[in-house]
């Protein structure tokens, strides 16, 4: 079962908390308990991704029958990734990167946003659902797009996606705009990612709103992190790499690793500490963020203060000031206590900041936080391709930067692995020019061809798709206006 983060009444099987997305009172769904694994690790070694997804997702998903967490598993992990491994771990510069943008739109949030269609699909026939269900996302660049094409018209569903209109790399906004599917619609808003994801917060506690929806028949969901169902999915690529590791021979069974993930809102780590939960031995969790370092500041003072100038940087997907998964970790580490939680989150939304116990902020003593600069995530895109002919994508490169800080700070020479969450192609403008500055003056589908040159990897369908793909959605609204938006794209 699934509580609520701020009302412990409020409980959901597994499917139900898929299709809320959201609990009621803005909060969000965790186990009860995080299940251990039931297999060693060792077990799991040379097992394919499917198979060790099957092993980790039955233990959190419980009302979910065997064949159709199969079904799920197997419709999403398919030829729609470029490698039969789905995920790759490749050893560079003494660090195990594990590339988890193979997908259709080259950036990680495909792990989870592939299999989320079938979950939610699946969890509204068990529970007879009869409305239409809406998919209300806040994009800071990828998730958007891995949401479109996982949803693109799959029956009984619309996904609407609100991303700020000058705050994502230019082949992201390329990438979200030429989305085909009759069900699609992608609007930018004259503000950051912070108002996108608040402005949709706000709309799924609008209980007036709730009303008029179902009436006309339809109720929303959500494709952002804060769902269940794009955690527990994130889960399994953390086991896997132990996994991978044990069968390469890279590791010991029982070896420690450490897990390097660069962050915004917060998921893709809290994923990791979910896996040491159940049992993987993951040492220390390496939060890295970019200029925009509200958890760095939060890691070593215990205060979380959004009250700070936002950065727009090349590593837009962690261009965040409220990191909405870290609500999760909040709940653990106060006792499970759904009261306190919902004070310090009423503290953030009133006086944008609150300061955890020193008792809570032990419990936290596995995470380390740091952060990268502009010209750092620069020169570890420079550094590491004049090393090894190596090329990262600048969020990708933030966390190596840290990594190298932590390395430098401690003397850890722990096996780590470093979650590279999207493809250079993504970012290549940024990339290209950390490599040399000349490049400014090329255009981006030639840097595109540069890149293919100078990386040796094949320019990806995803990029290919859009060199001439027309522009589809080109609606832009004042934040103020989401929710009119909304009521439009739905004929209420």
């Amino acid at each position: 079962m699934y509580k609520s983060t701020r009302n412990h009444e409020e409980t959901a099987t597994a499917s139900e908390a898929i299709l809320r997305g959201l609990a009621r009172e803005g909060g969000l769904y965790v186990p009860e308990v995080i299940p251990k694994l039931d297999k060693k690790l060792s077990e799991l070694a040379g097992k394919s991704y499917q198979e060790v997804a099957y092993e980790v997702m039955k233990l959190f998903l419980t009302d979910f029958t065997e064949e159709e967490l199969k079904y799920c598993i197997h419709s999403a992990y398919d030829k729609k990734f470029d490698t039969p491994r789905i995920a790759e771990l490749v050893k560079k510069d003494g660090a195990y990167f594990l590339e988890l943008f193979h997908g259709s739109t080259i950036a990680f949030k495909d792990m989870a946003l592939s299999i989320l269609p079938y979950l939610l699909t699946t969890s509204a026939k068990k529970n007879k659902v009869k409305n239409e269900i809406v998919i209300l996302t806040a994009t800071s660049g990828d998730t958007g797009k891995a949401a479109m094409a996982g949803f693109a018209d799959v029956p009984g569903t619309k996904i609407i996606v609100f991303y700020p209109k000058h705050g994502v790399s230019p082949i992201q906004e390329k990438q979200m705009v030429t989305q085909r599917g009759e069900n699609t619609f992608v609007i930018g808003i004259e503000g950051n990612f912070d108002d996108a994801q608040t402005g949709v917060k706000k709309m799924f506690s609008d209980e007036v709103l709730k009303e008029e929806m179902d009436k006309a028949g339809f109720q929303f969901s959500s494709a952002n992190s804060i769902n269940i169902g794009r955690l527990v999915p994130q889960v399994v690529y953390y086991v896997y790499s132990y996994a991978t590791l044990l069968a390469q021979g890279e590791l010991q069974e029982g070896e420690a690793m450490n897990v390097v993930v660069p962050t915004g809102n917060f998921g893709n780590i809290l994923a990791a500490y979910y896996a040491k939960q159940m049992g993987v031995p993951i040492a220390r969790l390496i939060c890295a963020s970019n200029e925009n370092k509200v958890l760095f500041d939060f890691f070593r003072t215990g205060c979380y203060d959004k009250n700070r100038e936002f950065i727009l940087t090349s590593s837009p997907s962690m261009d965040i000031l409220i990191s909405s998964n870290l609500e999760r970790l909040i709940y653990q580490t106060a006792g499970r206590d759904a009261e306190k939680n919902a004070a310090f989150m009423k503290a953030l939304t009133t006086e944008g900041a609150y300061t955890i116990t020193e008792e809570m902020k032990a419990q936290m003593a596995d995470f380390y936080g740091n952060y990268a600069s502009e010209a750092e995530t620069a020169k570890a895109i420079h550094d590491m391709y004049e090393k090894t002919g190596y090329i990262m994508d600048t969020h990708t490169a933030v966390a190596a930067s840290v990594y190298g800080k932590y390395k430098a700070e401690t003397g850890d020479d722990t096996k780590t692995v470093i979650a590279s969450t999207a493809s250079p192609y993504k970012f290549t403008r940024s990339v290209m020019n950390a490599i040399d500055p000349s490049y400014d003056s090329q255009t981006d589908f030639a840097l595109i061809d540069e890149l293919c040159r100078l990386s040796g990897v094949a320019v990806p369908q995803a990029i290919e798709d859009i060199r001439s793909a027309p522009v589809l959605h080109d609606t832009v609204c004042e934040t103020e206006d989401m929710c009119k938006e909304v009521k439009r794209i739905l004929g209420i």
